[in-house]
């Protein structure tokens, strides 16, 4: 097979730089693959079983058509201090103007049109001097929340648009290995049910999302393509009953703090707020489960949950931190007995683990019904598990009773984004004819980030292919 695009990975990079490609007029073909299915025939079992069935080949929690974004929470993060670190290769205002372009493409699509977290400006500030007293940052950010179940009907609206754009799309066509020749990208080779085949193209964008990091890093090291050990993040899933989180809620819908606690000094913050929503599991490759937290615009739950996350970046000789965080997360599965671990932060403290009793006599009745009381401590890294521990007493002074004893802890909560793919602003890799977008590449974090470097390429492309 042979095409002028190829594009490896259905998430939201891949898919934005199809559409902004085809919008700004250009007519090459271009053929996406994506190892999971098309999203009108992704569906989780757990809805009907209660449980996770630990779906094969794939999780259709986190691969398909949209990635992650279509089953997450479906939050867009509107501003360019928010979802990575694409502003340090092509500069703040061109990523701002980026955001609020794209976003008008999922307004056109169906996307709400309320933003959270613009108004009470007296009370954002309130919140801002508790956290200034604490020693965390409050960073502001507009939030557009699609919810869980709204977004997957937003993206079917983008995919059947590709498709009628004449966009070829293989679903449950996996990316074997990369086609080189003297230094350059010239296609991929594939597996399609089975069957394995070249696919040879001009371009060859990689897109394949957190997933895929593993795999890209892998990648990366047999073909030399210039790279470096990135970020890895370590943390917890942590759930609260919607009074302690109410004026947070309210005011900004999702609070984002970012800390420095004693002694380590990592770097920790908090990340994907759900009011109202529910702490879900996602299995990744090799049986590894992880935690994760939904919001929809409809089912409310009587909880809040966010994850605190601790960033940890390696320096030589060490350069494998997704398998770092691979391994923290199968020594917590494996005391989990294959299942998410959740602790009461008040046995944290006490240095026990949470019995099943326990959590049925608190006032929190955690959101994942089958995740298994333990001691989380026992699989988290000393250095990870004090920076978790004293950043949450830091929180507390901002959100009164967020360090409660009844606060549950979920683990393993792990962001791969490691492997930052060394590129120009014109984002071409150090081989000819290659692309790596979105958050396998190391330079975007979330939806809207990765949205917005796929409307990049999709623009970088339609100039280049215009002027050659």
């Amino acid at each position: 097979m042979k095409t002028d695009i190829l594009i490896i990975g259905a998430g939201p990079s891949g898919i934005f730089t199809a559409f902004e490609f085809l919008k700004k007029g250009g007519k090459q073909k271009i053929v996406l693959v994506e190892k999971g299915q098309a999203i009108e025939k992704r569906h989780c079992p757990k809805e009907q079983t209660g449980k996770c069935m630990s779906c094969k080949p794939n999780c259709h929690i986190t691969t398909g058509f949209s990635g992650a974004g279509a089953f997450s929470d479906g939050k867009l993060s509107l501003s360019y201090e928010v979802g990575g670190d694409l502003p340090q290769l092509i500069g703040a205002d061109l990523v701002q103007e980026l955001i609020d372009y794209t976003d008008s493409i999922y307004l056109s699509f169906g996307a709400d049109t309320r933003i959270e977290g613009l108004e009470n400006t007296e009370e954002v500030k309130d919140i801002r001097k508790r956290a200034i007293q604490a020693g965390l940052k409050l960073v502001d950010c507009p939030i557009r929340h699609l919810g869980t179940e709204k977004a997957q009907g937003i993206y079917y609206a983008i995919e059947q648009h590709l498709l009628n754009e004449g966009v070829q799309m293989h679903f449950g066509c996996e990316c074997v290995d990369l086609l080189m020749k003297d230094g350059v990208c010239q296609g991929a080779t594939v597996c399609d049910h089975g069957k394995t085949f070249d696919i040879e193209a001009t371009h060859t964008i990689v897109a394949t999302g957190r997933r895929g990091a593993d795999w890209l890093e892998k990648v990366c090291s047999e073909h030399g393509i210039e790279h470096q050990p990135g970020t890895v993040d370590i943390g917890v899933r942590v759930e609260v009953r919607n009074e302690v989180m109410e004026t947070v809620n309210r005011v900004l819908y999702e609070s984002k703090l970012i800390g420095y606690p004693q002694p380590f000094k990592n770097k920790v913050r908090t990340f994907c707020q759900n009011p109202g929503g529910f702490v879900s599991q996602e299995n990744y490759d090799n049986d590894l489960a992880v935690v994760n937290g939904h919001s929809y615009k409809e089912l409310k739950s009587n909880n809040t949950n966010l994850a605190i996350l601790c960033s940890h970046n390696f320096n030589h000789p060490f350069n494998q931190p997704i398998a770092y965080a691979q391994k923290v997360g199968e020594l917590t599965n494996m005391l989990g007995a294959g299942h998410i671990l959740v602790q009461r932060y008040g046995d944290i403290l006490d240095g026990k683990r949470t019995w099943p009793k326990e959590l049925s006599q608190s006032n929190i009745r955690p959101t994942l019904p089958d995740a298994v009381a333990g001691d989380i401590t026992a699989a988290m890294p000393y250095r990870a598990m004090m920076n978790i521990i004293n950043f949450i007493q830091a929180v507390d002074h901002v959100v009164p009773g967020f360090a409660s004893t009844e606060t549950l802890l979920y683990s393993p909560e792990l962001k791969f984004y490691s492997n930052r793919i060394k590129m120009n602003e014109d984002l071409q890799t150090s081989i000819q004819g290659l692309y790596c977008l979105g958050d396998s590449s190391g330079w975007t974090r979330g939806l809207m980030m990765a949205s917005v470097m796929g409307v990049l390429m999709g623009r970088k492309l339609a100039q280049e292919i215009g002027n050659s």
